[in-house]
């Protein structure tokens, strides 16, 4: 027990070099490399390598919660995982660090899923169109352009909308909220994207130049009036 405290892991495994405060778990964590799962669910057939692992398990299909978060009263099947990962929330803890770029995040799967980025593999493709992306969740939200469905309904204008990030930010419309404040100018806006196009005024910044005379801009809406609708390259042109 005293391992525990002392952070000590003295019981390693042979194999990968994994260590472990004590022989209980060395002796759990060996099952894996001689593919024994002793442990086996009468309901679906899966087997485990722990007996507390099953009986987490078996709180799936009787859908009981019993492991608590005392900060929220939220509640989860698993203990070791799910209850876990939810504290994290509530810590603000992230021991998930990204090696190329440093980032960090609260769970595994999130750093996984962040990988992608840097590899460019893009796994998930649109079956109507080239598109692909790094997440699952991404094509689904995608795919909704095609279907037109809009699952996202607004309770007190029943506007409906494609993603939920949409719905988010249409009710701040009716909160009157902006929460993208200006620090130089004190201006609120409840989009982040109007936030960011405002800012390129106090930078000076005009990213968005014409092909045609080079002269640039600070939004691309701005662009876009100059070269399609002054027509700048039949002045030019002429």
């Amino acid at each position: 027990h005293s391992y525990i405290h002392s952070n000590e892991t003295p019981f390693k495994c042979f194999i990968c070099n994994k260590s472990f405060t004590n022989k209980y778990n060395l002796s759990a964590h060996s099952n894996i490399h001689n593919n024994e799962t002793a442990f086996k669910c009468s309901i679906c057939n899966k087997s485990f390598t722990r007996k507390s692992h099953l009986t987490e398990h078996l709180y799936i299909h009787s859908n009981e919660t019993p492991f608590k978060c005392l900060l929220c009263n939220k509640s989860y099947t698993r203990k070791s995982l799910s209850l876990k990962s939810h504290l994290r929330v509530h810590s603000a803890e992230k021991p998930f660090k990204c090696s190329i770029c440093n980032k960090v995040f609260s769970e595994n799967a999130d750093l996984n899923r962040h990988l992608l980025v840097h590899s460019n593999d893009k796994p998930f493709k649109c079956s109507s169109c080239t598109k692909s992306f790094v997440q699952k969740s991404h094509l689904i939200e995608h795919f909704r352009v095609h279907s037109n469905e809009k699952p996202f309904n607004c309770s007190i204008c029943n506007k409906s909308f494609a993603q939920k990030s949409n719905l988010n930010r249409h009710l701040y419309v009716h909160n009157n909220e902006k929460p993208f404040k200006c620090f130089p100018c004190n201006k609120s806006f409840y989009q982040k994207s109007l936030f960011n196009r405002h800012l390129l005024l106090h930078s000076k910044e005009k990213p968005f130049s014409c092909s045609v005379c080079n002269k640039s801009f600070s939004h691309k809406s701005q662009l876009i009036v100059h070269e399609q609708i002054l027509k700048c390259s039949t002045f030019i042109k002429t």
